[in-house]
């Protein structure tokens, strides 16, 4: 799989954006290997999705360490090992800490289920219902030390479904699929130009 990029997805919750992913590079509209899935939560559905992919997990708890940087260094550790070049968060839960971006400088990306700058931080939907609007989105950032600030790659709208948080969600999570594939291949594709 030489040339392809080398990634580690981390996730918290169920990884159906890691699916979409591993199908997008396993058929060829992403070029990339995922190498590693990082999850904080071991019981996470992630991991059985990654096991039936034949993909490497690996559950590393950040309250099993005396502090985040020693956990991030051990995520470190683990990441180098592996030859990760980039990361990918897909419904990671846990803020990336200092230590973790100093080591992979605007090699991190998150997708993030809001407009951003609009809503940023944890139940994005549920922000932005409470507040009424009539359309929300998706949003592909890099990743800094802030909560969901960091530079925009890629942003799409999808029109909330009034009163229903769930249906929303399906209709974001849709467009997340195709976005997260779209944006990283175009990352990825204009990194190897530069190389080249």
């Amino acid at each position: 799989m030489t040339g392809k990029t080398k990634i580690a997805i981390f996730a918290s919750g169920s990884g159906s954006n890691f699916a979409a992913l591993e199908i997008a590079c396993r058929e060829g509209e992403l070029d990339a290997e995922i190498v590693l899935v990082m999850t904080d939560k071991p019981a996470s559905f992630v991991v059985e999705r990654a096991r039936q992919a034949d993909i490497r997990a690996v559950a590393l708890e950040q309250n099993a360490f005396p502090s985040k940087r020693e956990f991030e260094e051990a995520l470190i550790a683990i990441l180098q090992e592996a030859g990760v070049e980039w990361i990918v968060l897909a419904g990671y839960m846990r803020l990336i800490g200092p230590t973790l971006l100093d080591a992979y400088p605007s090699r991190i990306v998150n997708i993030h289920p809001s407009l951003l700058p609009s809503f940023p931080g944890k139940d994005a939907i549920g922000q932005a219902i409470a507040h009424g609007v009539k359309v929300t989105g998706v949003t592909v950032h890099l990743v800094d030390e802030g909560m969901d600030t960091g530079p925009i790659l890629a942003q799409a709208a999808v029109r909330v479904v009034e009163g229903n948080p769930e249906m929303t969600a399906q209709a974001i999570h849709a467009v997340e699929h195709v976005i997260y594939k779209e944006a990283l291949q175009s990352l990825f594709t204009s990194e190897m130009k530069c190389k080249a």
